[in-house]
């Protein structure tokens, strides 16, 4: 590893944010997060550390922020489909524009690296076989188009001095903190855990390339250790290639993962169909040293160990706290954020 950095890390608070904050610390880093907190009460276990944080909404940062850091990791974004669904204007302002500005201020300011949380959900629905970095892009989604669209601005920023890498990642599961729902495997498991059924609406078909958040903040922090020149301006399928898996598969693991667990497979017309298989030889070529911690099956034992320590009840996993849409309807419908996805004010912060 390289000497230790001052990090600025964006969604701190989220999902994976939440798991690598602790991540980076243990590395010796000095992490300072920046996080509107919208996520902030959605706890399912406690968190490992506490780190020092800037509050404030990602469209609102200012030069100051920026100033003495040597890295950005920027995860904040709205983070899956449905939401950008809701209001593209949304996701547009919060993950493209404000990503721009981001990096803007970051090269301003001197810092030399700003990894970006990126996604493969960009290469779209493939029937090509299997998507390397060299594939079309052909993002489907608006929130597949802001990651899309923010990587191509931040490859016209690149220069000496000031390098993007874009790290886009499969579909992330595992325990966090800030735990989601609304991912396939964590889904699966928690479908096992807590109605003992475990169902496919599609045939099962379709792929995912998976990956734990434990492992997403092993790659990001070794990214961010290695040689500038073997990462200027570049992006990575973040994963490995034994980490695809048709969901049928996915299925399996969370049913296996539960004693007494069961298995439909309802193949309804309309079901989701998107597959896409990632190709991470570009990642394995690059950083030769780096070992995947995770498998899905392991990730799923976990899941089901953990739900079952903390007693998961079917009323905290069809809830609203752990699906980051029903959370910001919530939020939205008790007039706690305004029609812009802004606080209406500071005493209404208080979550219901």
């Amino acid at each position: 590893m390289t000497a230790p950095q001052r990090i600025l890390l964006t969604g701190h608070d989220g999902y994976i944010g939440s798991v690598m904050a602790p991540h980076l610390v243990a590395l010796g880093h000095e992490v300072v997060g920046l996080d509107t907190g919208y996520y902030a009460p959605c706890t399912l276990v406690p968190d490992r550390t506490t780190i020092p944080a800037i509050v404030k909404d990602i469209r609102d940062v200012v030069p100051a922020d920026l100033k003495g850091f040597d890295a950005v990791i920027h995860l904040a974004a709205l983070s899956n489909d449905p939401i950008g669904n809701l209001d593209q204007g949304w996701t547009t302002d919060i993950n493209h524009t404000a990503t721009v500005r981001l990096a803007e201020l970051a090269r301003d300011a001197g810092v030399r690296r700003f990894l970006f949380s990126s996604s493969c959900i960009m290469y779209g629905m493939s029937e090509a076989g299997v998507v390397d970095e060299r594939s079309p892009l052909d993002p489907k989604t608006e929130y597949a188009r802001s990651k899309v669209k923010s990587e191509m601005a931040l490859r016209d920023m690149a220069r000496d001095g000031f390098s993007p890498v874009y790290l886009r990642n499969g579909t992330v599961y595992g325990v966090s903190p800030r735990m989601r729902f609304d991912t396939v495997l964590n889904n699966l498991v928690g479908a096992a855990a807590t109605a003992g059924v475990v169902q496919v609406h599609s045939d099962g078909k379709p792929w995912r390339p998976v990956i734990h958040v434990e492992d997403v903040a092993r790659a990001f922090a070794h990214v961010l250790s290695a040689p500038e020149a073997d990462i200027h301006n570049e992006a990575f399928n973040n994963g490995a290639d034994h980490l695809n898996h048709q969901v049928i598969d996915l299925a399996c693991f969370a049913v296996e993962a539960v004693p007494g667990a069961k298995l439909q497979v309802l193949n309804q017309p309309g079901a989701d169909q998107r597959t896409y298989k990632a190709s991470f030889a570009k990642f394995a070529r690059t950083f030769p040293g780096f070992e995947w911690k995770w498998t899905a099956r392991a990730g799923a034992d976990e899941l089901a160990r953990t739900f079952a320590e903390i007693g998961l009840t079917a009323e905290q996993f069809g809830g609203r706290n752990f699906t980051r849409l029903k959370w910001l309807n919530h939020l939205l419908d008790t007039g706690q954020l305004d029609r812009k996805l802004r606080w209406a004010s500071a005493e209404e912060r208080r979550i219901a």
